[in-house]
């Protein structure tokens, strides 16, 4: 067992209070892109001195920037039930919410679900279900992955990438979720304190041992692709860093990968939840978990959600972020007319158009890109090109193409001149000029109509 707890807490406990010169060399070995141990991070999650956090952020903006550059990745979830066995306490799905609607998506809705996705210019979507196994068991999420890539919109366009968020389940299940072409595979751990997770979890959820041990699972499987997570505010964001970071290693020097991504949700209310965190994060403490994620974890793709404001939302892009969801409902039919119950409440209601305008506006380069995956770039290969920061070699520009097929198909004007700027300025910034050349040979095959070009 990679997670042990003792060792987390006396790492803790000997950093309480580190000097300046500490807190400066984890900096400097940040610095390097290399990634930090566990000390180091210690070190870093104890740091109050108000202008080494501005350093902090200062470094994780310079390894983003390094490592994932201007791009940032955008998706969808998309629910498919809410019915649920287990009772944890922090979320609206929990079996004992009487106040819940309860629904699960017939095959046709999810069709028009994912149609309403489309027509927003959404091509990667994350879908997400709670656990019951009558109701929801592998073979219906299989059967709803495959009818989401069988949809098409009237522009030909389809769901590229289907990232998945279930239960945690066997080695079979998994098997499954992979033949059926998903890109990750993500489970949070939602609290790694054995005792906290115990304490608010009942039903099969309840067994920290399968939650803890699925990426394993998953990966025996063949699924290389692996996002993790915790909810931060179930307990000491401190220690759930360490953990989490722990946890990183562990996969990388097992497996040979880490995580494709790691997530970073707060603790949002949801109708008939009582529950109130016993370890509420501020809104500084938040950035500077991205950020010491982004230092501790260079290579992996971070991941904010709606449950974050706007204004937030945006210091985090530059800071560590390189993947969002955006215009997100977070109920099973939550984009058409048949809305029930939701998970939990959402911050950032703004439309994708919207949070693609307020991206460019920070003259950033929204993404819809799928390549890696259906390119067989997954796993070590990913990594590779991560670890070394060669990945903008071929993310840079099919962020490029994929952003000009949502400003062609879907953009009003005033948005398509912003776009075409960024993209103008981006373009140029593309190294090798070979890769330039046949990108912009492609934008103009883009704006005739031909769609799904990338490298």
């Amino acid at each position: 067992m990679f997670l042990k707890e003792k060792e987390l807490f006396q790492l803790l406990n000997s950093t309480k209070r580190p000097q300046k010169s500490q807190v400066w060399g984890a900096l400097g070995k940040a610095k390097q892109m290399q990634g930090l141990g566990l000390e180091e991070v210690a070190l870093l999650v104890n740091c109050q001195d108000p202008e080494l956090i501005k350093e902090m952020f200062k470094v994780a903006s310079k390894i983003k920037e390094e490592i994932y550059g201007e791009r940032l990745v955008l998706f969808a979830p998309l629910y498919v039930s809410n019915f649920c066995i287990n009772d944890c306490q922090y979320c609206g799905f929990r079996c004992s919410n009487k106040k819940m609607k309860r629904k699960k998506l017939t095959l046709e809705e999810v069709k028009r679900e994912t149609e309403i996705l489309l027509k927003m210019g959404h091509k990667r979507i994350l879908l997400e279900s709670s656990e019951h196994p009558e109701l929801s068991p592998i073979d219906y999420i299989v059967k709803c992955i495959h009818t989401i890539y069988s949809v098409k919109d009237d522009k030909g366009n389809s769901i590229r990438r289907i990232n998945v968020n279930v239960a945690a389940t066997s080695v079979e299940d998994y098997k499954k979720l992979k033949s059926a072409k998903i890109g990750t595979y993500q489970l949070f751990q939602e609290t790694y304190h054995r005792k906290t997770y115990q304490r608010l979890h009942s039903g099969p959820k309840a067994d920290f041992e399968r939650q803890i041990s699925a990426l394993d699972r998953a990966f025996q499987a063949g699924i290389d692709d692996l996002g993790m997570g915790v909810l931060f505010g179930l307990y000491d964001w401190r220690f759930e860093v360490l953990a989490l970071v722990s946890h990183a290693q562990y996969l990388d020097k097992t497996y040979g990968v880490g995580p494709h991504t790691i997530s970073v949700p707060r603790w949002k209310r949801a109708e008939g939840v009582s529950f109130q965190p016993s370890f509420p994060v501020s809104d500084q403490d938040f950035l500077k978990i991205i950020a010491i994620l982004r230092m501790a974890v260079p290579y992996t793709g971070m991941i904010i959600s709606t449950r974050e404001p706007p204004w937030l939302r945006k210091i985090a892009f530059k800071i560590g972020i390189s993947q969002t969801s955006a215009a997100s409902q977070t109920s099973p039919g939550g984009y058409g007319e048949g809305k029930a119950g939701s998970q939990f409440e959402i911050s950032d209601e703004r439309s994708l158009a919207e949070v693609v305008e307020g991206i460019l506006k920070q003259d950033l380069l929204p993404s819809f890109c799928t390549a890696c995956y259906r390119s067989g770039r997954t796993g070590e290969d990913f990594m590779s090109l991560a670890k070394s920061g060669k990945i903008h070699t071929l993310c840079r520009p099919n962020a490029i193409l994929t952003f000009a097929e949502y400003l062609e198909d879907y953009a009003t004007e005033d948005v398509k001149k912003l776009g075409w700027k960024v993209i103008e300025k981006y373009l140029r910034e593309i190294p090798k000029k070979e890769i330039q050349r046949t990108t912009k040979e492609r934008l103009l095959k883009i704006r005739k109509g031909q769609r799904d070009l990338y490298f």
